[in-house]
This record gives C-alpha cells, structure tokens and sequence, in this order.
C-alpha cells in the first residue's frame, strides 16, 4: 500500500468514526423519553450516520435524497437539544484543580502532532489532524482516568448542542465546488472589471482581500469562498499583474477566516461557543471579534501589497 491509499484508508477510518460517534448520539435521543422531538431528532442523528459510515457505497443520488431530508427536519424544527446530563460543578472544580495546567496538554498535543505528521510526511492534512485528535484522545484518558461513558456522554452532549450545524461545513463546501463549476467565479470577473481600472495593483489586492472576507462571511467556509473569488478577482487583477501566486494566495486565504470571524454561518467557530457557553446574545462572540476581525482585514491588505509584488 503506498502513501497515497493509505492517507485516504486513515480517511475513510475516521469518517466512519465519526459516523459512530454520531450514532451514539441518535441511541442517546432514542433512549430520552423526554426530549419532544426525540423522532425527529434520532432521524437526523441517524442520517447523517449513515453517511458517513456508508459514504462511498451509497448511492450519489441517495444521499441527495437523504440531505433534503435532513434539511425538511431542520425546517420543521425537529432537531432540538434533549435531556443532557449535567455535570456536578463541585466535582468539575475538584478536578481542574486537581489537573492543573495538565488539562492543557491533549489540547496542544492535536496541534503538535498535526504539524509534524504534516512535516514530515505525505500524509494528508485532514488525517493528521484525525491521528492527532486519536493520540489527544488517549492522552485525555490517561491523564484523566475518565470512563468511555463520560468520554460517550461528552460527544453526545457536543454533537447535541451543535445540532443542525454540524452537517453546515460539509454543505458550504460542495456549494464552493457547485459555484466554481457554474461559473459563478467568472461572472464576479466580469462584473468586477468594470469597476476596478486596470493596472491598478492596490484597487486588485482591495478587490482581493475584501472579496474573500465577504464571500467567506455569506459562504461560512474560507475554503469554499477561496476558488471562487481567486478565479474571479485574484486571477485576473493580482496574479495577472505581478503577484506572487503563493504570497497573494496564502493571504488571501486567511483574509477569508476575517470573514469567518463576522458571520453566523461559520456555526462550529461563532454559533456553537455561544451555545455551549448558554449566552443571552447569540452573536455575542461575532461582536467580539469583529474589530479586531476588521484590523486584520487591513493589514492583510498591506501585507499583500508590500509582499505580493
């Protein structure tokens, strides 16, 4: 087996845990008798299950079908949060204090050996971070002494308060695929050069940086919003008139995480830490960030600008 079938064995291996996981959720929804859309939510937690585990032997038409299913549930609000075990907060407290900076440690050990899977072999990005949250997930019980139910309990209440938008960046990325084969990417271009003069390196790298923070923030996803607007504007209005390709484009791609940080639709970074934290104001974090998201947006610009050309 060379590099290349292993990456996507690892791939497809994490995927169909994940797809566990999420089964565990929807026994979870079953068993609670309380929980008013218990169906209806079991269904959802059920589908996407299924996918995952059984991806790439289901039917492309199929899993079509499926996901308008999921989307008539989410419309009908019948995805809801059920019956959570709370944790004593007596016991949480012992513990932290007990752990010390020790809890820190499984956190930093997924950027760690992420960056050195990523280094240092040709294994993808998306399995290292899956073998690196793997080893994190060992080491949390090790320093820990959890049980497997608590650590069952604990996905089961993440997936739960994470609800709908779980399924939201896989979708944002097949809508980035969908717009680049339409085409969309082209009409930005030629709606885009009749405003922008040509020759004007500071009005592209504007164009450019500006673009990818918009489109990121409607899109939800910097990842779907980067091939659409790099063929759209940064094709044509940076690279074409001198920009480094591998400058322009890295700064522009984290121009668009300065979208991410303005709008709701980036569910797992601004939805679900409100969530999870109960606040009042559900766009509390995107308050938060949006100045200093706007400041960065500035000085990627110059960044581009001075260091692109």
């Amino acid at each position: 087996m060379d590099m290349a079938q292993l990456s996507n064995s690892l791939l497809e291996l994490f995927y169909i845990i994940l797809g566990l996981y999420m089964g565990i959720t929807m026994v979870f929804t079953l068993k609670d008798k309380n929980h008013k859309t218990r169906i209806g939510t079991a269904v959802f937690w059920g589908i996407l299950s299924v996918t995952f585990i059984f991806g790439k032997l289901i039917p492309n038409t199929i899993v079509g079908i499926l996901v308008v299913v999921i989307a008539v549930l989410s419309a009908t609000k019948q995805i809801n949060v059920g019956t959570l075990k709370q944790l004593d907060e007596t016991f949480a407290n012992l513990k932290a204090e007990k752990l010390g900076l020790k809890i820190f440690i499984p956190s930093l050990l997924i950027a760690i050996v992420a960056m050195l899977i990523a280094q240092f072999t040709e294994l993808s990005g998306t399995v290292a971070i899956g073998i690196s949250s793997t080893v994190s997930l060992v080491i949390t019980f090790v320093i820990t002494k959890a049980k497997p139910i608590e650590f069952l309990e604990d996905s089961n209440r993440m997936y739960q308060a994470m609800g709908s938008f779980t399924i939201l960046p896989q979708l944002l990325a097949s809508l980035g695929v969908l717009f680049t084969v339409a085409g969309v990417g082209d009409k930005i271009s030629s709606i885009i050069s009749g405003v922008i003069p040509q020759g004007n390196i500071l009005i592209g790298v504007i164009a450019y940086c500006v673009g990818m923070a918009l489109f990121t923030a409607i899109m939800g996803n910097a990842f779907a919003a980067f091939s659409v607007i790099t063929v759209g504007v940064g094709i044509p209005f940076v690279f074409a008139q001198g920009g480094d390709p591998v400058v322009c484009s890295m700064l522009a791609l984290t121009a668009g995480y300065c979208g991410t940080f303005l709008t709701p639709m980036a569910a797992n970074f601004n939805v679900l830490p409100a969530a999870l934290l109960e606040l009042k104001d559900k766009n509390a974090v995107i308050k938060a960030q949006a100045p200093l998201a706007l400041i960065l947006l500035v000085v990627h610009i110059i960044l581009m600008y001075t260091l692109g050309f």
